[in-house]
């Protein structure tokens, strides 16, 4: 199942859709030997023919990008995913070891292991075929006005089946204590709505595949060609008018475009023909009164579609909802048609993953916080939590005497912006204090795709169940193993999940400069994002509201769009019929949150340096200030298809790994220092940007 976040966070990494589904090589293994790591810096990563002032990416990266060519269940491989890796292969012992029914087994043991075990099944989850789609195939089937439509996508939402829309509770913009009601545009299948609208021959392609996908899947349910081939096409038409209806990606950034607080009267009246009284009734989500509309041209404009589309044709797309949603947890002819199409065709992976590796993801997105757990107890201590308190803490000083040096901010708005520093929740590291309780999910050991559902529904309900509630501010947004960091807004918070603190981000065999290189400029990557173009709307309670005065507004959007027009001119994909180039506003947050992220680390690292002089010493012939950029860099080398940078410079708000170091190393000027680079050289821009 493809599971969406209900939560908006600024995330370190854009992971998309990490793991492939795959029914194709069984493993006998009963345990794994997670991969081998270098630790956070390795002498071997780099290319030394390279002049890191003309191409420092190559530099620190060159020789590990040599070395690691892209594995071909792969659409991009970096050191991230060495991380990744190993902390599947430290999953995956851990769920062989409880998945034998037969042993002794706690309550939680028993609930993850018998989640792994269902997915392991492949003779089971074979001989179902498509069947386990036909009840909810049966429900649409029984659909007979348009009031029953939207009973029945309500119904759909809350046990995890997605619709044409979206609805969930978050943090009210303005009241972040109070938790409400939200409504959204959705219904896309392609990754971007500029997929349906774009008149170009790639994207041409793209929907031609598309509807061919569409078709081979519906004749897998056993539906005769012609039928699936009418099918497709309707499900193409309804979801490009769905696109057409949506609002672009850089614009749904912008936190006052999203911000449409309103009665459920004047959603009704926005988009009468969208039944929403029947539709939020079958939800079972809690009565409310009043909601946040993000996206409210979305239904205002489509409102005409639902009354003038027959009803047959709403019916044919939500019989595609269900199946594409369930396509990657059935039997293999779904799976393998799913993948040739959303990993293959899409993303340029040419195999699928072995089994092991999709059920041990999937049991970590159905069951996260309950195979946490055991994680946690096996792998991260007390004394890993300490370590990065205390880098946090230099992190919050250094970032503290940056804010205050900032030349061209007004002392007025700087104490706003140090009460929001001072403001922000930095307790959440590795693991939650209070896990939750999965008690109430079945679980049961022959029956995969239910198992997917009833954790998907629990999930649900969970978030409906807040609706006019106070916001809880102690929830994750990330499993404990996950490799990735966040910054959440409402919350006014930075969250360090224990997957990440580990090599190559944080390593106690290496030097205090490498560390902050690269789990020190993390750790400032996400303070900068509550200060950067989206974050910086929000007050120290997580509110929408602005606290800047009209010249230092000015003086900020200068910096922002300084940076935003540096990566609008990085080339993403070299292609003869036209360079795919980055998408500047669309990954301004993440690149502002590079460029901070780096500065502040980098300031943090000199008052360590200062205070003890004796660890200004060369370590493998480069001195701290160069191994601290060069533990930065080597975060990021990574190796990824064509197809995949395609793909991620439509959707993904942060840069390729190669722009992430050339961007920010070349706006430094402590860079140019540690290196030598001069005036003139491309890792030296003639005029650098700068915002914190």
């Amino acid at each position: 199942m493809r599971r969406i976040s209900l939560l908006t966070l600024a995330l370190l990494f854009g992971a998309g859709t990490m793991f492939a589904a795959d029914n194709a090589a069984k493993t006998d293994a009963k345990t794994t030997a997670p991969a081998k790591s270098e630790g956070g810096f390795d002498i071997k990563a780099l290319d030394k023919t390279a002049d890191p002032c003309v191409d420092f990416y190559q530099f620190a990266c060159g020789g590990w990008r040599t070395a690691n060519p892209l594995p071909s269940d792969k659409s991009r491989y970096g050191r991230f995913d060495e991380l990744q890796e190993r902390n599947r292969a430290e999953l995956h012992n851990i769920l062989e070891s409880v998945s034998d029914a037969k042993k002794k087994r706690t309550p939680i043991e028993a609930k993850v292991g018998d989640f792994y075990a269902a997915c392991m099944d492949e003779a089971t989850i074979e001989k179902k075929g498509g069947t386990p789609l036909q009840p909810w195939f049966k429900q649409i089937d029984a659909i007979k006005t348009r009031e029953d439509l939207f009973k029945t996508v309500g119904k759909f939402n809350s046990e995890g089946i997605p619709g044409f829309f979206g609805f969930f509770a978050s943090p009210d913009m303005k009241n972040s204590k109070q938790t409400i009601a939200m409504v959204i545009q959705g219904g896309l299948s392609l990754p971007d709505r500029d997929d349906y609208l774009k008149t170009d021959a790639k994207a041409q392609e793209k929907r031609d595949k598309f509807v061919d996908h569409v078709q081979k899947m519906f004749e897998l349910t056993g539906d005769s060609a012609d039928k699936a081939s009418a099918e497709a096409k309707t499900v193409l038409e309804l979801e490009t008018e769905l696109a057409k209806d949506s609002m672009d990606r850089t614009s749904l950034r912008d936190p006052k475009n999203r911000d449409n607080k309103m009665d459920t009267a004047k959603l009704s009246e926005l988009a009468p023909n969208f039944d929403f009284k029947d539709y939020f009734a079958a939800t079972g989500a809690p009565a409310f009164t009043e909601l946040n509309n993000m996206t409210p041209k979305f239904f205002e404009q489509l409102n005409a579609s639902v009354a003038s589309r027959p009803l047959d044709d709403w019916k044919t797309l939500l019989r595609w909802k269900v199946l594409n949603d369930a396509a990657d947890s059935l039997s293999k002819s779904f799976v393998d048609e799913d993948f040739a199409f959303n990993q293959g065709y899409l993303r340029g992976i040419k195999v699928q993953e072995p089994r092991w590796k999709r059920c041990t993801s999937s049991t970590d997105q159905g069951l996260g916080e309950a195979l946490g757990q055991i994680y946690v107890a096996k792998t991260f201590g007390p004394e890993g939590k300490e370590r990065m308190h205390k880098m946090i803490d230099a992190l919050t000083a250094s970032l503290h005497d940056d804010i205050e040096g900032l030349s061209w901010m007004t002392p007025e708005t700087k104490a706003k912006a140090l009460e929001k520093l001072k403001a922000v929740n930095t307790t959440k590291v590795g693991y939650p204090d209070k896990w939750k309780d999965y008690s109430s999910v079945v679980v049961k050991r022959d029956d995969y795709l239910g198992d997917e559902l009833n954790a998907a529904k629990f999930e649900v309900k969970r978030n409906y169940d807040k609706i006019g509630k106070p916001t809880i501010r102690t929830e994750w947004g990330m499993t404990p193993p996950t490799v990735n960091a966040y910054y959440n807004p409402a919350n006014n918070e930075i969250v360090f999940p224990a997957g990440i603190l580990q090599p190559p981000f944080f390593d106690r065999s290496m030097d205090d400069a490498v560390n902050f290189g690269a789990i020190g400029v993390v750790i400032g990557h996400e303070y900068t994002h509550g200060f950067d173009d989206q974050g910086s709307k929000f007050d120290p309670e997580g509110n929408f509201q602005n606290w800047w005065t009209p010249a230092d507004l000015e003086a900020f959007n200068k910096g922002t769009t300084c940076i935003a027009d540096e990566y609008s001119g990085f080339t993403s994909v070299k292609d003869p019929a036209g360079d795919v180039h980055l998408k500047g506003r669309l990954t301004l947050g993440e690149n502002t949150a590079d460029n901070g992220g780096i500065h502040i680390a980098y300031n943090a690292l000199e008052k360590v340096l200062n205070e003890d002089p004796s660890k200004r010493k060369e370590i493998d012939g480069f001195t701290p200030e160069q191994r601290f950029f060069l533990g930065f860099a080597q975060v990021w080398c990574e190796n990824t298809s064509d197809a995949e940078l395609r793909r991620r410079a439509d959707v993904d708000p942060h840069s390729p790994g190669k722009y992430r170091v050339i961007g920010a190393a070349s706006n430094s000027a402590e860079f140019a220092k540690a290196y030598g680079c001069k005036a003139g050289q491309p890792m030296v821009r003639e005029n650098a940007c700068r915002v914190w």
